[in-house]
């Protein structure tokens, strides 16, 4: 595989992922990397105990992963009209480790929402959560609408902004990926104060929501300022706006192809490894989300 750092993809057989493999291959294609195809299969430890069980059952294990992973790379040609650089690797181990594994010299990690191994109608994978609170790199979770089972490809990119490091990391990852999909940026800052309660008589007219209004306003065109002059091919709307950030964003994510939040706000806790508001969109977003971390490589 070339030097660029490839898009990898976990793939499993499932619905889920197969959404994610058209994904992951579009956006390889639209950032000219190549794209990696990951599949692990896991024998229980109580195999173990009996030598012909495991060999029979790891056998078949590696022969249904290597199936899948030919399905797979069928199915990511086939979703992108340029020839794209393909490998594939299949491992033996924990899926989540195996994963996190490659997270070093990965531009972006993309996963299904949940996968086989998952009970039917869990609204978000161990695999996918797991992945997206330790990775160093960029995880997508290829969720929400589909047309014809895949991801939207049309609408703008929306990304949450709170002035904090990870949300500059997220910013100009946002940057980017509008730039390689040709499409607008929203910028999207959400407040919220305790002094200022709609619920208790408070208006926007009021001088201390507007002037709350008014830093966060300054706090999102600090976070813009460098970005916008080095990417003047992508059109930017800023909202700025006082609610809950998941409900605003979720919102946005409707007509959106891809919501990048970082993995933790100016509100987290210091060594959380993954914030409330990225984990709950991982949950609710109506498109794909990916979750940046500050300081992980940069493609």
């Amino acid at each position: 595989m070339s030097a660029s750092k490839p898009v990898v993809v976990g793939v499993d057989g499932s619905d889920a992922a197969s959404t994610a493999v058209v994904w992951a291959a579009r956006t390889a294609a639209a950032r000219k990397l190549p794209l990696l195809l990951v599949s692990v299969v896991h024998v229980p430890a109580y195999y173990y105990s009996e030598p012909y069980l495991v060999r029979g059952y790891g056998d078949d294990l590696k022969n249904a992963g290597r199936a899948h992973l030919d399905s797979a790379e069928v199915l990511a040609r086939e979703a992108v009209d340029e020839t794209i650089e393909i490998d594939t690797k299949l491992h033996e181990g924990r899926i989540a480790e195996v994963l996190l594994q490659y997270a070093p010299g990965a531009s972006v990690i993309a996963l299904g929402s949940r996968g086989l191994g998952e009970l039917s109608g869990a609204v978000l994978g161990s695999v996918a959560r797991a992945v997206a609170a330790h990775s160093t790199t960029p995880v997508a979770v290829v969720r929400g609408r589909t047309l014809d089972g895949h991801a939207p490809t049309e609408g703008p990119v929306v990304v949450g902004i709170d002035g904090s490091e990870t949300s500059a990391a997220a910013t100009e990852v946002a940057f980017k990926e509008a730039s390689a999909r040709n499409a607008q940026l929203i910028a999207v800052n959400v407040w919220s104060d305790v002094s200022v309660q709609p619920s208790l008589g408070a208006t926007e007219d009021d001088p201390h929501w507007s002037a709350i209004q008014a830093a966060e306003e300054a706090v999102l065109s600090e976070q813009l300022a460098g970005l916008i002059e080095q990417y003047p091919d992508v059109p930017v709307q800023r909202v700025v706006r006082r609610d809950r950030p998941v409900r605003v964003l979720s919102e946005f994510s409707e007509q959106a192809q891809l919501l990048v939040v970082g993995s933790r706000g100016r509100g987290g806790f210091r060594g959380m490894l993954l914030g409330s508001t990225s984990a709950a969109l991982m949950s609710t977003a109506d498109c794909p989300v990916l979750i940046v971390r500050p300081g992980g490589p940069a493609e």
